[in-house]
């Protein structure tokens, strides 16, 4: 995977080069007083991937954004931070999530367990999908559908939609860049760009921090604090989502143009004080209580960071809260 090894290699190269590539040297420099330091540059360097992004769109006259990413790799923020960086370099966005193109629950497939499998492409109403985006290309106006997740239904909106000159349309879902889901649209009028929250921080120096657990960590706080799913939910849902990444995302994340990653240097340090409560909630008698016990391990190593500090277009506010963007 020569994309996903080459944005790794840089990112391990760059924190060797600030020396901060373990948890002991990233703890050392907290409490000598560089949190706010290494947050300012860590938001800069990633806004930075995002305005190379705006260029590249720019530069291929795309109309088309398609922007995928596995769960909690912040796909939303980014989608939102790019627009902002776009209208920079003279182009207007207009944006579209996949998640409002759900089949109403009734007729969503189920996995070989009997339960939803919201993570299959057959989850969406892909003709629908495709007959409203061929209208929107067409300079039609279009009344686009807004998913309500509380009654499981589609629910159609009041302003109609039209893709205006000079516009980019930016379309993010876990399946944006599978083929199967735009099959008429030539792939060299689709930039196609790729989230992950790719962990580089080691534990130390032999021992490497999974990329998953960072995402599942986000996605526990997340779904706490704006869905009312407990940890123990969150944990026990959590394999489904992995093996639906790995069926439906991992195999087409090389066929992007650009992937940018959306894990931040020092959001384990502020993750711990949100994170550690609720992971202590799940009950001591709960099949998910092992890994509840393993994650407040792995972020109990961490200096904790208060939120404070953290920018309100931070992609951590996706998470936490706070966020001066609105979801």
């Amino acid at each position: 995977m020569k994309k996903l090894d080459a944005v790794m290699a840089e990112l391990r190269h760059w924190q060797e080069i600030i020396g901060l590539s373990t948890v002991a040297e990233l703890n050392r420099a907290l409490r000598e007083g560089h949190a706010a330091e290494i947050i300012y540059v860590s938001e800069a360097l990633q806004e930075r991937k995002i305005a190379a992004v705006a260029d590249q769109v720019k530069k291929s006259g795309c109309r088309i954004v398609m922007l995928a990413g596995p769960s909690s790799s912040g796909k939303t923020t980014t989608c939102k931070r790019l627009a902002v960086q776009l209208g920079a370099v003279g182009l207007r966005p207009n944006m579209l999530s996949l998640d409002d193109y759900f089949l109403n629950r009734e007729y969503t497939p189920r996995d070989e367990n009997g339960e939803y499998d919201f993570e299959c492409l057959e989850a969406l109403d892909v003709p629908f999908f495709n007959d409203q985006l061929q209208r929107l290309l067409k300079g039609e106006s279009v009344t686009c559908p807004k998913f309500n997740f509380h009654t499981g239904q589609r629910e159609m909106t009041s302003t109609p939609r039209q893709l205006k000159e000079n516009e980019v349309l930016i379309i993010e879902g876990i399946h944006a860049l599978n083929p199967q889901l735009t099959p008429d649209i030539p792939r060299e009028d689709k930039y196609q760009l790729y989230v992950s929250a790719l962990t580089t921080i080691q534990l130390d120096e032999k021992r490497r921090i999974s990329t998953s657990d960072n995402r599942l960590l986000r996605r526990i706080i997340r779904d706490k604090k704006f869905r009312n799913y407990s940890a123990q939910e969150t944990i026990h849902r959590w394999p489904s989502v992995r093996a639906g990444e790995e069926k439906w995302i991992f195999p087409y994340q090389e066929n992007c143009d650009r992937m940018v990653n959306s894990a931040l240097l020092y959001e384990l340090a502020v993750l711990r004080n949100y994170v550690m409560p609720i992971l202590e909630e799940v009950p001591v008698d709960a099949p998910e209580y092992e890994e509840a016990l393993r994650l407040r391990g792995l972020v109990g190593f961490f200096e904790p960071i208060e939120d404070k500090q953290i920018p309100p277009m931070s992609l951590l506010r996706e998470f936490l809260g706070g966020s001066s963007f609105k979801y």
